[in-house]
């Protein structure tokens, strides 16, 4: 069999780990460039011994880019950013993407999948929507064959939706329901994305095809904050938080380290992330979707106030 190798760019965040198993599983040989890969040596027991190794890259250093690149027949794309820190959304989501796009097509890469999201739109009032739309038109324009992926809310044990919402819950009374919690969202599991990624890898008719990927089903954003409190046990207030309000306290949140909401974030809330009813979808690749609640529990568990077993603790007679 003849030895296959991928640089997965971005390899050590949420999506990356989870994709970098799967193709390690698939028999990948696997080169993660990231900016720090002293903070991906977590990943090399998830592979053979020497089946995953790193390099050193900043997408923004086309260089730096073309090295990472050598040796490779495929590539994927991860970098992306909730809120600019120390990067910016065009630094990042567009001119990175476009110098991994045109270096591969330089150095006669077969495979590219790039990672954007469900909502990139080149005319949203969002900056983020805005630059993944720049980013997947730099990719198309350098590389026509690139698959791109547009996932909509992505779950799993690292995610940043149910984890952060059920750690706001055990420190306030209240949890806020932007614009009245009527968003809609269609949560893929993390599992399913890196399925998919390897599925496209594999599937010839993929190429030069946009995907997006969504679970079985279909949640406003206050159906699934009451999923987060069914499962962690607790009973908070759900606050409607009109959009007007809420781009304000985004406007003081947005300079914390870690912040919980952005003025960008806000406007990303105006519009449904929903797979669109004429998309290709996680069906077209053969992968039938997770549903939320198969997987939620299985680590929403730790912010029980009684732990895992609670359920389990005998009840006084009252």
């Amino acid at each position: 069999m003849e030895a296959k190798q991928i640089t997965v760019f971005g390899g050590s965040g949420f999506l990356g780990r989870h994709a970098v198993r799967a193709l390690a599983k698939a028999g990948w040989r696997i080169k993660v460039a990231t900016r720090h890969p002293n903070q991906g040596f977590f990943l090399r027991p998830l592979g053979q011994v020497g089946q995953i190794g790193f390099v050193k890259c900043d997408v923004t250093e086309p260089d730096q880019v073309e090295a990472a690149l050598k040796g490779s027949q495929a590539a994927v794309y991860f970098p992306g950013l909730l809120a600019p820190r120390g990067q910016s959304f065009e630094s990042v989501h567009a001119a990175g993407a476009g110098n991994v796009a045109e270096a591969a097509a330089r150095q006669g890469i077969r495979h590219l999948i790039h990672i954007s999201a469900i909502g990139a739109n080149s005319e949203s009032e969002s900056h983020y929507a805005q630059t993944k739309a720049e980013g997947e038109a730099r990719v198309r324009a350098a590389f026509p064959a690139a698959v791109i992926v547009r996932p909509s809310i992505v779950f799993g044990p690292e995610d940043q939706f149910f984890n952060k919402f059920a750690a706001l819950a055990r420190l306030v009374p209240a949890l806020p329901l932007i614009g009245g919690g009527r968003t809609r969202f269609q949560p893929v599991f993390v599992g399913d994305v890196a399925a998919a990624i390897v599925a496209a890898l594999d599937n010839p008719g993929a190429q030069g095809k946009t995907y997006e990927l969504g679970g079985p089903a279909i949640y406003t954003f206050k159906e699934l904050i009451e999923i987060v409190l069914r499962e962690t046990g607790r009973s908070r207030m759900l606050v409607p938080l009109p959009f007007p309000l809420a781009s304000i306290k985004a406007f003081f949140l947005q300079f914390a380290p870690n912040p919980l909401l952005t003025p960008d974030q806000v406007k990303l809330l105006r519009h449904d992330n929903i797979v669109a009813p004429t998309a290709h979808t996680l069906a077209d690749l053969g992968i039938a979707p997770t549903t939320v609640e198969a997987e939620v529990p299985a680590y929403l568990w730790r912010f029980r106030a009684k732990g895992e077993y609670a359920n389990l603790v005998p009840q006084k007679n009252t």
